[in-house]
């Protein structure tokens, strides 16, 4: 997976010695469930900030398959 790191928008890449996602920017090493409750705890604090994040990474990823 690749994907925005909760912290700073940078990509994240599996590190799988570790198995720990990494961020390419701010270095942050965290698991997917802590992922997952960073991006709850955001999403329930900024609704309408989380769905334009979202909005903006699905057009990246269309724009790039394309």
């Amino acid at each position: 997976m690749t994907g925005a790191c909760p912290e700073c928008g940078g990509e994240l890449k599996f590190d799988s010695i570790h198995k720990r996602y990494v961020c390419q920017s701010c270095g942050l090493a965290v698991t997917r469930e802590e992922i997952d409750d960073i991006r709850a705890k955001y999403v329930a604090a900024n609704p309408e900030e989380e769905k334009e994040r979202r909005r903006k990474e699905y057009l990246k990823w269309w724009t790039t398959k394309k």
